[in-house]
């Protein structure tokens, strides 16, 4: 099984070690599944880890090892184009959806509610579920 975490799943999990985002980073470091990402998740999870907010809570050292970590994924070096008629506002959810059809992606948990993924349902074979629904079908 192919899996995408947002950004903000991965975020959570070093935030909080007891909700569902460290349950699902944990089952991947356990290979209960595969992670998909990106070079270009992996800088923004660099980038967005250093914003004030969140610099005073995420340790660069923890930062530093899950970026270390996820090198081992499959990690897509280019994303393919989305289709016409998807349409994302965000730049970031656009990469996430190129992301879930370049990797064949089972799934892409997303914590993201405002944003539309979770309303996509689906993009091509990839089921866009919450962490807690994933959780609830996988792990």
């Amino acid at each position: 099984m192919r899996v995408i975490l947002d950004t903000n799943v991965l975020l959570g999990a070093l935030i909080s070690p007891h909700g569902s985002p460290d349950a699902i980073y944990r089952a991947w470091r356990a290979a209960r599944f595969d992670l998909v990402t990106s070079v270009s998740q992996l800088d923004a999870l660099r980038r967005v880890s250093r914003y004030p907010k969140l610099k005073s809570i995420l340790p660069a050292h923890r930062v530093g090892t899950m970026v270390k970590n996820m090198q081992r994924a499959i990690v897509l070096a280019q994303l393919p184009p989305l289709p016409d008629g998807i349409d994302t506002s965000d730049p970031n959810d656009a990469c996430l959806l190129a992301m879930a059809l370049g990797g064949e992606a089972d799934y892409l948990v997303t914590g993201d509610r405002r944003a539309g993924l979770l309303q996509l349902t689906r993009m091509g074979r990839t089921r866009i579920v919450t962490p807690k629904a994933f959780c609830a079908e996988t792990i």
